[in-house]
């Protein structure tokens, strides 16, 4: 075998020196999302902890646009040196399922390195629908096809997608009428001029326990712990709908497994944190931290799912 020459072998030494002493300096955590979303707040939660681990910083850089598409893109362009690395979410999947002509290949151009959280969606129903189970709704939408309405933050988002995998799974016709964020359509829905709606558990869980809305299931396959006597949509009839808003972290896809390792080892151990596991229960959420091979068959099933949503449905595309 051929020695290396001796600039090869210093550069060889300094890059393998360079990931022994990963991380060197500040770390970006992408959010393709504006501040103050569920995205944005996994980010926020998780970040200072991660930073006690590593022992440098870890940097929230919100980078919202596209469908959430534009900061995925920078991460996927990013140099791999585990300094750029992006907080990816339900969209990141539905996104590459939607959108024949992405900038980056989904599978292919990042390294996922851990599923934070899942948090369920819940289906609700304003109080003067006259339906207190699924199994009511359907009727309803059944005997008046085309009238009932459910709003969400607009085209290919999670709360959009719950509701076509309701349609799908229950033969019914419901109207979608999308805005812009998921804030508005809850507005609405609150006021009347929405019927139903499958907001993120964290948003909708005070209006439930208020009686401002009526939940009629959760979307994840077991019962949450925020809303114990809420049945699960399996549980009320239509199995086929099970999804739940989930966040995890990606790098780009050539960044070395010792940095992966490390990253994800502070999210593991970040994870561990009492205060922190509160929290998040408190919203609903599941802690998964996965290892990055489980992350990454979760997304290509991810994707493999909502592609079949995608065609079935017949969801167009929209920037």
């Amino acid at each position: 075998m051929r020695a290396l020459s001796p600039v090869l072998l210093l550069l060889a030494l300094g890059a393998g020196s360079s990931v022994a002493a990963y991380p060197e300096r500040p770390i970006r955590l992408i959010v393709a999302f504006p501040p103050g979303g569920s995205t944005d707040v996994t980010a926020r939660l998780i970040a200072p902890k991660m930073s006690e681990l590593l022992g440098k910083q870890v940097l929230v850089d919100n980078r919202p646009g596209a469908a959430a598409t534009l900061g995925s893109d920078l991460v996927a362009k990013s140099e791999a040196d585990g300094y750029t690395v992006l907080m990816s979410d339900t969209t990141f999947g539905i996104a590459a399922a939607l959108y024949p002509k992405l900038p980056y290949d989904a599978q292919r151009a990042f390294a996922p390195v851990s599923q934070v959280i899942s948090v369920p969606s819940v289906l609700v129903v304003h109080p003067s629908l006259p339906v207190k189970s699924v199994k009511g709704l359907i009727a309803l939408a059944k005997a008046k096809p085309g009238e009932l309405n459910y709003g969400s933050g607009g085209v290919g988002t999670p709360v959009h997608m719950a509701g076509e995998l309701l349609k799908l799974a229950a033969h019914i016709d419901i109207v979608h009428v999308p805005y812009k964020g998921a804030g508005p359509a809850l507005t609405d829905l609150l006021g009347g001029q929405l019927q139903l709606m499958f907001p993120t558990m964290p948003s909708a869980t005070p209006y439930i326990k208020s009686g401002r809305l009526r939940a009629l299931a959760v979307t994840s396959d077991q019962r949450s712990s925020a809303l114990p006597d809420v049945p699960t949509m399996a549980e009320a009839g239509t199995p086929g709908v099970v999804t739940e808003a989930w966040f995890g972290v990606q790098a780009p896809a050539a960044t070395p497994q010792a940095v992966i390792a490390k990253l994800h080892e502070a999210i593991v151990q970040a994870l561990k944190d009492p205060t922190l596991r509160e929290r998040f229960a408190g919203e609903g959420a599941h802690i998964v931290a996965s290892t990055p091979g489980e992350f990454k068959q979760f997304i290509a099933a991810e994707i493999d799912k909502w592609r079949k949503v995608v065609a079935s449905a017949g969801v167009k595309a929209e920037f």
